[in-house]
């Protein structure tokens, strides 16, 4: 039986490249996209379908699994790769209003456990649920503190918190569900060439797609609650 994944924020960059090299393997990719007209001409590029979905809207994550659940009866993947970095220039805790933190909080966390929640029934209705969610080396507590890590200077109050944020919650889903057979795990794509970083990256994002695909397919001795990216587990 096809698999069926949603995959949030993947009208382009590496949600994009998530969808796709899932389609490769045969999955039902929907695109989730707030902007209908961007959202429908990538998921017609990969051949695959379209829900709208603005992942700070509760009534939008409704309505979308709604939809999933008439059209397929279930969901096996979902990734929550939606993501936004924030005001840039107000970076350090000082200087970062709590109005642009709030922000980047309601897609990065809120907008997760909105579509998480949404999503959960249908997931439960697969016979091996797979949560990934799309997080970042900045959200690691252990490599903050480090000095000689080189994410030392990178003190960004509102995008590294919030990754935090969704560590934990990564961890909370795991231990609710650790009883069914659905796999939660939180995955950095690492520092990937996309609209987040104005294209600064380095690797590509099929690159930093390829550890969400991995844990999205991952069979039942795969892990829950990890925090991984391509080389290994990443300190919390």
């Amino acid at each position: 039986m096809t698999k069926i994944a949603l995959i949030t924020g993947a009208n382009k960059g590496i949600g994009y490249e998530i969808a796709r090299l899932l389609g490769e393997q045969g999955v039902t990719a929907i695109v989730g996209a707030r902007d209908e007209e961007r959202g429908r001409a990538a998921a017609e590029r990969l051949g695959q379908p379209y829900v709208r979905l603005d992942v700070t809207d509760e009534a939008s994550a409704t309505a979308a699994a709604k939809w999933i659940e008439q059209e397929y009866g279930k969901l096996d993947i979902l990734v929550n790769n939606a993501g936004i970095s924030g005001d840039i220039s107000a970076v350090t805790p000082s200087t970062a209003s709590v109005a642009a933190v709030r922000a980047v909080y309601e897609t990065n966390v809120f907008g997760v456990i909105a579509v998480t929640n949404a999503m959960l029934p249908l997931l439960r209705q697969s016979e091996a649920g797979r949560i990934v969610n799309m997080s970042s080396e900045l959200g690691s507590l252990a490599m903050a503190m480090d000095a000689d890590s080189p994410f030392w200077d990178a003190n960004i109050v509102a995008y590294n918190s919030s990754k935090t944020a969704l560590n934990m919650i990564t961890i909370c889903y795991a231990k609710e569900l650790m009883a069914t057979s659905i796999k939660v795990n939180a995955v950095s794509p690492g520092y990937c060439a996309t609209d987040l970083n104005g294209h600064t990256g380095f690797r590509t994002p099929e690159q930093g797609a390829a550890i969400a695909v991995r844990l999205a397919t991952v069979d039942h001795d795969g892990p829950t609650g990890a925090y991984l990216e391509d080389a290994g587990v990443i300190p919390w």
